[in-house]
């Protein structure tokens, strides 16, 4: 009889810590709305995002179609504006690669299909060369808005030599088609989540590999690593296997508008840390959830002084002259900037992660 009654006793011991141990921690309160973020999410910030992103791509695209028609110093002047405003809304779209701007089959996600850098020139004037452009390949490197910068843009800031090049016909079909590549892709994307992707990006509101918290989480951390590694750490040298400085590894090499993307994919990040609209509209982000998790008013705190010491030291970083000039020329200035990105990253990737209880599903591909 002691044994029976013991038993018992014994399991609603067990039931009751399991049940302390399910409330502590890093789980959320349950008064946190999920869906209320996602839904700003949504209609504040990803789908304003993609939409500003094909107004200006539209308007890159009727840029072109102009210049192509009527080559003269003019027109390419307006179409390097219209590149210029289409590339810096893509910084506020490229960080919502899942869902309709996510893989399938063989398509990547709409950032390597159409933001991969550095390009490959002689790939793009092989295909130009051969009149055989093909945008459905795995030469990601020849294609989307980089390809068109190479096309439309030159390290010497010489138009006539860019003029005198385009009076090739293949010329003007590579650009053309390059443009209306991205255009398709962006409008597909669009045309889903207008349609819908809303309601279901909204509703699948768990924290589960898949959910859209999850996959919004992810691909906000993969954009701030992207910038880390690839837009500032890949022409310093950081990368592994490098052993020196690549400055023409870096973001947007010809037109020199590599410092002026960072600013504004660093803006795009911090505005999803906050839920914040392009516009300055303030919503449910990223900070809001954590401050209902136990321990998350604290990484709140390291988190937003790291990102003021970012955004100062960007700030000292002069405008001119261009970001893969200044790897010679200004060298400490841009290391520190990628060392307290570096510091940022167990806030964003490993304590995130850890106190929301939400797996880290991609690799970044240096171990941190």
């Amino acid at each position: 009889m002691k044994k029976i009654i013991q038993i018992p006793y014994i399991l609603l011991i067990l039931l009751g810590l399991s049940t302390a141990c399910s409330n502590s921690g890093g789980e959320p309160s349950n008064s946190f709305d999920r869906q209320a973020m996602l839904q700003n999410f949504a209609q504040n910030l990803i789908k304003p995002a993609f939409g500003d992103l094909q107004s200006q791509v539209n308007a890159l695209k009727a840029a072109s179609d102009n210049f192509t028609q009527t080559v003269n110093v003019q027109n390419l002047t307006a179409l390097q504006l219209a590149w210029e405003n289409a590339y810096v809304s893509w910084q506020f779209a490229n960080a919502y690669n899942f869902g309709p701007a996510g893989e399938e089959g063989i398509r990547k996600g709409l950032i390597e299909e159409i933001g991969t850098f550095p390009i490959s020139g002689s790939k793009i004037e092989d295909a130009i060369s051969n009149n055989n452009a093909n945008f459905n390949d795995f030469n990601r490197d020849a294609r989307g808005f980089l390809a068109v910068e190479y096309l439309i843009f030159d390290l010497e800031n010489d138009n006539t030599s860019i003029l005198t090049a385009f009076a090739s016909q293949n010329r003007k079909d590579f650009l053309a088609n390059a443009i209306s590549n991205i255009k398709t892709r962006t409008d597909a994307v669009v045309s889903t989540w207008n349609n819908t992707y809303t309601t279901e990006f909204i509703n699948n509101d768990g924290t589960d590999v898949g959910s859209s918290t999850s996959q919004l989480y992810n691909e906000f951390v993969r954009s701030f690593e992207a910038l880390k590694n690839f837009k500032v750490g890949l022409p310093l040298g950081k990368r592994p296997g490098q052993t020196q400085t690549e400055p023409q590894l870096v973001e947007a090499y010809y037109s020199g508008k590599s410092l002026q993307m960072i600013e504004n994919q660093f803006i795009a990040i911090q505005n999803i840390w906050y839920g914040k609209a392009k516009g300055g509209t303030d919503g449910i982000g990223f900070r809001d959830y954590l401050e209902n998790v136990e321990g998350g008013n604290a990484l709140i705190s390291s988190t937003e002084a790291q990102l003021t010491v970012i955004q100062n030291t960007l700030d000292n970083i002069p405008n001119t002259p261009r970001f893969s000039a200044q790897i010679s020329s200004n060298f400490t200035a841009l290391d520190n900037l990628h060392t307290e990105l570096q510091k940022h990253t167990r806030f964003f990737k490993s304590d995130m992660s850890s106190i929301l209880g939400i797996a880290i599903t991609f690799s970044s591909g240096d171990g941190d």
